[in-house]
């Protein structure tokens, strides 16, 4: 893809064109935070040089997307939620089916967020289980907030409601498959999530 140029544009142009290298997804709010109007944003989508990715989302055109790039997004949207479950599964690579939802793990008390895209899942988690095994990710420039590998394989257990028994069993199957995972981080995480119980039965019979 032709990478768009920038001669002949504006300080604030340059200004926001930075902001999105450093940013990845920019919104307007960033350019808020810097004085600039938002208009900035739709002027350069005129002339090439941003995309719309999104409602309220933009990034440089011809950037580089990956097949995260939903999880990307939803951080940028969504700044408080913690990716988890099957999102968590697909990035930590413990299954091959792409999620058509991001699954999200916000505070029991907080406002359900409501998006045109891309489409959430929300989960609620206690303080002490949406924080404990969290992971700084970047995406495509976006800091992003995910379970690491073990406690989304906990929550998979926690959540087996919704998930499905099969599900959790076939993570918890993966996980193990890679001498070099950690058990201790699951005994750790399965007994903040209070299923410790649930998974010693599962765990003794793939010793």
């Amino acid at each position: 893809m032709k990478q768009p140029t920038y001669s002949n544009t504006s300080s604030r142009s340059k200004q926001v064109i930075q902001l999105a290298k450093r940013a990845g997804v920019l919104r307007a709010r960033d350019l808020a935070a810097h004085g600039i109007p938002r208009v900035y944003l739709k002027r350069l989508q005129e002339k090439g040089v941003l995309e719309r990715v999104g409602r309220g989302l933009y990034t440089l055109a011809g950037a580089p997307v990956t097949e995260h790039h939903t999880l990307a997004e939803a951080a940028k949207r969504v700044p408080h939620g913690v990716v988890c479950l099957l999102s968590a599964l697909f990035f930590h690579e413990l299954t091959t089916q792409a999620p058509f939802e991001v699954w999200l793990a916000i505070n029991p008390s907080a406002r359900k967020p409501s998006l045109d895209y891309p489409p959430l899942r929300i989960v609620r988690m206690t303080r002490a289980a949406r924080e404990a095994g969290i992971e700084e990710r970047t995406i495509e420039g976006v800091s992003v907030r995910i379970t690491n590998a073990a406690k989304t394989v906990v929550d998979c257990f926690k959540f087996r409601n919704k998930l499905g028994l099969d599900v959790a069993l076939e993570a918890l199957r993966d996980y193990r498959r890679d001498h070099r995972r950690n058990l201790d981080d699951l005994w750790r995480f399965a007994k903040i999530c209070r299923v410790a119980n649930v998974m010693r039965p599962y765990l003794e019979a793939m010793a």
